[in-house]
């Protein structure tokens, strides 16, 4: 798995977190005081970078948390079919396929540059560049 580990009390909106094993981007984080028997807790608000889904969680603030490595790269189309498409990594030249997701649907075309981010294993076309 490519995941760092931080501080709960560190994290930011913004920033990544895996929260049920999912890398997630933190929508809002909320602090509480410590209480008289109790340490400060951090509430965390989050969405999935890959399946969208909201999540939130609750940490002591001194909690280690997993922070996803999130590699942004860059792909060009090959081919599209039905609700997928080819991709092949400009470095690498690695072909592999991703569902198309429905923000972009309507422009994605062959040939066409896209961005790409791949995190824990899962690959997701995030937007089509130059447009």
């Amino acid at each position: 798995m490519s995941v760092t580990h931080g501080s709960a009390g560190e994290l930011k909106k913004g920033s990544y977190v895996v929260i049920d094993g999912e890398p997630c981007e933190v929508l809002s984080v909320s602090k509480s005081k410590p209480g008289k028997h109790g340490s400060a807790k951090v509430r965390v608000e989050a969405r999935g970078l890959f399946d969208g889904t909201r999540r939130s969680k609750i940490y002591p603030a001194d909690a280690t948390v997993e922070i996803p490595i999130v590699d942004k790269r860059s792909g060009q189309i090959i081919s599209v079919s039905g609700n997928t498409i080819q991709v092949m990594d400009l470095e690498t030249f690695e072909v592999f396929e991703v569902p198309i997701p429905e923000e972009i649907a309507g422009e994605i075309s062959s040939g066409a540059e896209v961005e790409y981010w791949v995190s824990m294993g899962k690959k997701r076309v995030v937007r089509v560049k130059g447009q």
